[in-house]
């Protein structure tokens, strides 16, 4: 049965933060949900989980398992309601459909804010993850080659990457433009929560910002104590947050990894912003009733990329080309599969019919000799148009080759 690349999608153009947040994978469910797959599902070969805090998808490779029969298991693994939640998901059974999917969320074109450049470094991340269990299957690692490819000419040729867009950036940007004297602003108490990607890229991006009054707290501590050393800020205990005793801080913007509603009340006798770049949310979305708190989740940091956006809407159609071009690319490729594997059966034969052939002249040779020998013919036979592509023809072909 032939193999055909399939996938499975929960992303912001389906659902909601709060819906998404129920399918977010983090790395450390990737192993256990990757096994459950495999042990439910014996005939997939290839398998790639994307989560990120915007989408959550599963590519994978199989001849008999559909892409239903995934959406179904994974709703249920995630102790879901089947029925209340198949609607929030796209799927598809179809090569050509999954790669052009795949092929326009790597480029950017389907990210809350288009053209995001975070996303490749994500699907990177996830391929990397699928070769380290040797998952990567021959489709998808042809199809996640073009979207690279595809990166990279976007940055080459086009002006769609321009610009930032890091939710990390954009978090600082809204803070430092927040009423008030900048120097005042630059001042206030900041306490992060978390140790991960994105607070990494806060704490780059704030050489530029340069707030100064910043506390680093985290749920396993070493990491807390290597991030408050490698960029020379104050350590807060993770006890505190717990306890969600957050003595005087003005400003807390947390992006712990599974830590579902960590923050839930809050003493509201000041004004204090709350920035949630958690998925799932860190913060109970109930402290925005208090007039002394200003909330922001991932969505509503999103709408200040807004600008970004227009920007880069003059440069889509040459990143829509340049899809369409590797994607092309791509078909052609996959027409060609069935022509290839009768090509490797055929080779098996070439390989027998030239060692016998020395056998019976006794003539002296060894594997690298015959393997060279049977190469070449099978390269002078693919590439001969005038040559019947069957086995009569192969062997019509050997015959002629030998006998020189």
């Amino acid at each position: 049965m032939q193999m055909s690349l399939k996938h499975i999608s929960i992303s912001h153009e389906t659902a909601s933060i709060v819906q998404r947040e129920n399918f977010h994978v983090s790395d450390e469910e990737k192993s256990t949900l990757v096994n459950s797959v495999c042990d439910r599902f014996d005939d997939i070969k290839g398998l790639l989980i994307l989560s990120t805090c915007n989408r959550t998808e599963i590519y994978f490779e199989s001849g008999k398992t559909s892409a239903a029969m995934i959406r179904d298991f994974f709703i249920k693994y995630k102790a879901q309601c089947i029925r209340h939640n198949k609607a929030l998901f796209n799927y598809s059974n179809n090569t050509k459909h999954t790669v052009r999917h795949l092929l326009t969320v790597s480029s950017g074109l389907r990210s809350l804010v288009l053209g995001d450049a975070e996303i490749i470094h994500q699907i990177k991340k996830a391929y990397q993850f699928s070769m380290k269990i040797k998952m990567q299957g021959s489709l998808l690692e042809r199809a996640l080659q073009s979207a690279f490819k595809i990166h990279k000419r976007i940055s080459n040729e086009t002006n769609f990457r321009d610009g930032t867009t890091s939710v990390a950036y954009k978090t600082l940007n809204f803070i430092k433009n927040t009423n008030g004297d900048r120097a005042f602003i630059r001042s206030k108490k900041i306490l992060l929560i978390g140790a991960g990607a994105i607070i990494h890229q806060i704490f780059k991006y704030n050489t530029k910002f340069k707030f100064s009054n910043l506390y680093i707290s985290n749920r396993t501590e070493k990491k807390a104590v290597a991030m408050a050393r490698q960029y020379q800020c104050e350590l807060y205990p993770w006890k505190k947050v717990i306890a969600n005793d957050f003595q005087d801080f003005d400003i807390i913007i947390s992006a712990a990894n599974n830590c579902h509603h960590l923050i839930t009340s809050i003493n509201a006798n000041k004004e204090r912003l709350l920035i949630d770049l958690a998925i799932p949310s860190n913060i109970d979305k109930a402290l925005s009733n208090s007039k002394h708190i200003t909330h922001l989740d991932l969505d509503t940091i999103s709408i200040e990329l807004e600008n970004t956006r227009k920007r880069r809407l003059t440069s889509i159609n040459q990143v829509k080309n340049i899809t369409a071009q590797e994607f092309s690319i791509f078909v052609e490729w996959y027409k060609k599969i069935p022509s290839r594997l009768l090509l490797s059966e055929y080779k098996s034969t070439v390989i027998a019919k030239v060692r016998r052939h020395f056998k019976n002249t006794s003539e002296a040779t060894n594997n690298d000799k015959v393997l060279a020998i049977a190469n070449q013919i099978m390269r002078k036979f693919a590439a001969d148009k005038n040559s019947e592509k069957s086995l009569t023809g192969l062997n019509k072909m050997i015959s002629r080759e030998m006998a020189c």
